[in-house]
């Protein structure tokens, strides 16, 4: 027997949870993210020496899409009419940090979406400095993606 307190679980197997009754509100989400490169990367980026192209155009064009397409990957989330998505970087010498703030007028939360944009936003920028980060064995020694969180929430 299934344990009734699982919202997304039922006698049937696995359902999406029921969201239809409750009250279409104005909903912000903001998720944050680290990725650490080397400082010589970082002077590229910054001085839009990338072969590939320019970094943090191509992780904010990456992490918009990501945002709208949330529903695609995460299993059981609500396709949401996200109303706005801001993706904004700081640059330091030896990490950049993303944010995406997303927000949207709706019956759940935008949390998801927002930690899936900066999740893809900081893989882009990888993929796209991956060439200058190898080491001579293929390796990326000090390439790391980590804290990622979601720093704000708000109704109104």
């Amino acid at each position: 027997m299934v344990n009734k307190e699982f919202t997304h679980l039922s006698n049937k197997g696995v359902k999406m949870v029921e969201v239809g009754n409750k009250a279409d509100v104005k909903r912000t989400a903001t998720a944050k993210g680290k990725i650490n490169l080397q400082s010589v990367t970082i002077d590229m980026i910054k001085n839009d020496e990338m072969k590939k192209g320019n970094v943090l155009t191509t992780a904010q064009i990456a992490a918009i899409g990501a945002v709208k397409s949330t529903h695609h990957v995460i299993p059981l989330c609500h396709p949401l009419k996200i109303t706005g998505v801001d993706v904004d970087f700081n640059v330091e010498d030896n990490f950049i940090e993303t944010e995406v703030t997303v927000r949207c007028t709706g019956k759940t939360g935008v949390e998801m979406e927002a930690l899936t944009g900066v999740s893809v936003a900081l893989l882009t920028v990888w993929d796209m400095v991956k060439s200058v980060e190898k080491d001579e064995n293929g390796h990326y020694p000090s390439t790391s993606i980590y804290d990622i969180v979601v720093s704000e929430k708000r109704k109104e």
